[in-house]
Protein backbone atom coordinates (compact mmCIF):
# COMPACT_ATOMS: atom_id res chain seq x y z
CA UNK A 1 0.00 0.00 0.00
CA UNK A 2 2.74 2.48 0.87
CA UNK A 3 4.50 1.73 -2.40
CA UNK A 4 1.41 2.84 -4.32
CA UNK A 5 1.10 5.98 -2.18
CA UNK A 6 4.79 6.79 -2.65
CA UNK A 7 4.44 6.38 -6.41
CA UNK A 8 1.44 8.70 -6.47
CA UNK A 9 3.21 11.29 -4.33
CA UNK A 10 6.38 11.22 -6.42
CA UNK A 11 4.42 11.32 -9.68
CA UNK A 12 2.38 14.28 -8.46
CA UNK A 13 5.52 16.14 -7.38
CA UNK A 14 7.25 15.41 -10.67
CA UNK A 15 4.26 16.62 -12.70
CA UNK A 16 4.04 19.80 -10.63
CA UNK A 17 7.76 20.37 -11.10
CA UNK A 18 7.47 19.78 -14.86
CA UNK A 19 4.85 22.51 -15.21
CA UNK A 20 6.82 24.86 -13.00
CA UNK A 21 10.03 24.34 -14.96
CA UNK A 22 8.33 24.95 -18.30
CA UNK A 23 6.53 28.07 -17.12
CA UNK A 24 9.51 29.58 -15.30
CA UNK A 25 11.75 28.87 -18.27
CA UNK A 26 9.51 30.78 -20.66
CA UNK A 27 8.76 33.53 -18.15
CA UNK A 28 12.43 33.98 -17.22
CA UNK A 29 13.40 34.23 -20.88
CA UNK A 30 10.86 37.02 -21.40
CA UNK A 31 11.93 38.89 -18.25
CA UNK A 32 15.62 38.53 -19.12
CA UNK A 33 14.97 39.99 -22.58
CA UNK A 34 13.21 43.00 -21.06
CA UNK A 35 15.89 43.49 -18.41
CA UNK A 36 18.56 43.42 -21.11
CA UNK A 37 16.75 46.21 -22.96
CA UNK A 38 16.06 48.43 -19.94
CA UNK A 39 19.39 48.04 -18.14
CA UNK A 40 20.90 50.34 -20.79
CA UNK A 41 18.92 53.22 -19.28
CA UNK A 42 20.90 52.90 -16.04
CA UNK A 43 24.04 54.22 -17.77
CA UNK A 44 24.63 57.61 -19.29
CA UNK A 45 24.04 57.69 -23.02
CA UNK A 46 27.41 58.17 -24.77
CA UNK A 47 25.68 60.20 -27.49
CA UNK A 48 24.62 62.78 -24.89
CA UNK A 49 28.22 63.13 -23.74
CA UNK A 50 29.44 63.46 -27.33
CA UNK A 51 26.79 66.10 -28.05
CA UNK A 52 27.86 68.03 -24.94
CA UNK A 53 31.52 68.08 -25.99
CA UNK A 54 30.67 68.94 -29.60
CA UNK A 55 28.61 71.88 -28.38
CA UNK A 56 31.51 73.08 -26.23
CA UNK A 57 33.92 72.72 -29.16
CA UNK A 58 31.58 74.80 -31.30
CA UNK A 59 31.43 77.51 -28.63
CA UNK A 60 35.22 77.57 -28.29
CA UNK A 61 35.61 77.80 -32.04
CA UNK A 62 33.16 80.70 -32.09
CA UNK A 63 35.21 82.43 -29.38
CA UNK A 64 38.34 82.13 -31.50
CA UNK A 65 36.68 83.94 -34.44
CA UNK A 66 37.72 87.65 -34.31
CA UNK A 67 34.63 88.78 -36.29
CA UNK A 68 32.19 87.68 -33.57
CA UNK A 69 31.67 89.76 -30.45
CA UNK A 70 32.30 87.82 -27.24
CA UNK A 71 30.12 88.49 -24.25
CA UNK A 72 32.29 86.30 -22.01
CA UNK A 73 35.29 84.02 -22.13
CA UNK A 74 35.07 80.83 -20.08
CA UNK A 75 37.91 80.49 -17.61
CA UNK A 76 37.57 76.74 -17.14
CA UNK A 77 36.60 73.86 -19.33
CA UNK A 78 33.02 72.80 -18.93
CA UNK A 79 32.27 69.31 -17.61
CA UNK A 80 29.22 67.32 -18.60
CA UNK A 81 26.49 67.33 -15.99
CA UNK A 82 26.67 64.36 -13.60
CA UNK A 83 24.44 61.51 -14.64
CA UNK A 84 21.94 59.87 -12.36
CA UNK A 85 19.28 57.58 -13.81
CA UNK A 86 15.64 58.39 -13.12
CA UNK A 87 14.24 56.73 -10.01
CA UNK A 88 11.54 54.89 -11.97
CA UNK A 89 14.22 53.21 -14.13
CA UNK A 90 15.99 52.02 -10.99
CA UNK A 91 12.71 50.69 -9.54
CA UNK A 92 11.67 48.94 -12.74
CA UNK A 93 15.04 47.28 -13.20
CA UNK A 94 15.21 46.28 -9.55
CA UNK A 95 11.75 44.70 -9.61
CA UNK A 96 12.35 42.90 -12.89
CA UNK A 97 15.77 41.64 -11.81
CA UNK A 98 14.32 40.39 -8.52
CA UNK A 99 11.51 38.72 -10.47
CA UNK A 100 14.08 37.03 -12.70
CA UNK A 101 16.12 35.80 -9.73
CA UNK A 102 13.05 34.40 -7.98
CA UNK A 103 11.86 32.71 -11.18
CA UNK A 104 15.24 31.09 -11.81
CA UNK A 105 15.46 30.01 -8.16
CA UNK A 106 12.03 28.44 -8.49
CA UNK A 107 13.12 26.54 -11.61
CA UNK A 108 16.23 25.30 -9.83
CA UNK A 109 14.20 24.14 -6.82
CA UNK A 110 11.72 22.38 -9.10
CA UNK A 111 14.60 20.56 -10.79
CA UNK A 112 15.94 19.52 -7.39
CA UNK A 113 12.46 18.33 -6.45
CA UNK A 114 12.30 16.14 -9.56
CA UNK A 115 15.69 14.65 -8.78
CA UNK A 116 14.71 14.05 -5.17
CA UNK A 117 11.44 12.34 -6.14
CA UNK A 118 13.23 10.01 -8.56
CA UNK A 119 15.87 9.21 -5.96
CA UNK A 120 13.21 8.65 -3.29
CA UNK A 121 11.50 6.05 -5.45
CA UNK A 122 14.74 4.41 -6.47
CA UNK A 123 16.02 4.09 -2.89
CA UNK A 124 12.77 3.20 -1.12
CA UNK A 125 11.64 0.57 -3.62
CA UNK A 126 14.63 -1.60 -4.48
CA UNK A 127 13.68 -5.17 -5.30
CA UNK A 128 16.93 -6.66 -4.04
CA UNK A 129 16.13 -6.07 -0.35
CA UNK A 130 13.82 -7.98 1.94
CA UNK A 131 10.43 -6.43 2.68
CA UNK A 132 11.53 -5.63 6.26
CA UNK A 133 14.63 -3.77 5.10
CA UNK A 134 12.63 -1.89 2.44
CA UNK A 135 10.14 -0.91 5.14
CA UNK A 136 12.93 0.49 7.33
CA UNK A 137 14.46 2.43 4.42
CA UNK A 138 11.07 3.78 3.43
CA UNK A 139 10.29 4.76 7.05
CA UNK A 140 13.62 6.58 7.29
CA UNK A 141 12.97 8.59 4.12
CA UNK A 142 9.30 9.17 4.94
CA UNK A 143 10.39 10.53 8.32
CA UNK A 144 12.75 12.89 6.47
CA UNK A 145 9.92 14.03 4.21
CA UNK A 146 7.83 14.86 7.27
CA UNK A 147 10.70 16.30 9.33
CA UNK A 148 11.87 18.67 6.61
CA UNK A 149 8.29 19.50 5.55
CA UNK A 150 9.00 18.68 1.93
CA UNK A 151 5.30 18.93 1.06
CA UNK A 152 5.40 22.56 2.20
CA UNK A 153 8.38 23.19 -0.05
CA UNK A 154 6.47 21.68 -2.97
CA UNK A 155 3.51 23.92 -2.23
CA UNK A 156 5.79 26.97 -1.89
CA UNK A 157 7.03 26.72 -5.49
CA UNK A 158 3.79 28.05 -7.06
CA UNK A 159 3.79 30.83 -4.46
CA UNK A 160 7.29 31.79 -5.59
CA UNK A 161 6.08 31.90 -9.19
CA UNK A 162 3.20 34.13 -8.15
CA UNK A 163 5.58 36.44 -6.29
CA UNK A 164 7.81 36.60 -9.35
CA UNK A 165 4.84 37.45 -11.56
CA UNK A 166 3.59 40.15 -9.18
CA UNK A 167 7.02 41.77 -9.04
CA UNK A 168 7.24 41.74 -12.83
CA UNK A 169 3.79 43.25 -13.30
CA UNK A 170 4.42 45.79 -10.56
CA UNK A 171 7.49 46.88 -12.51
CA UNK A 172 5.45 47.49 -15.65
Amino acid sequence: MTEVEDNKMAERWQKDADGIIIFTGLFSAAVAALVAVTVVDLKQNPQDTSAFYLENMYKLQALADPNISRPFIPSTLAQPPPFSPPKYIIWVNSLWFLSLVIGLTCAMLATLLQQWARRYLRITQPSRYTPQRRARIRAFYADGVDKFRLSWAVEALPSMIHLSLFLFFFGL
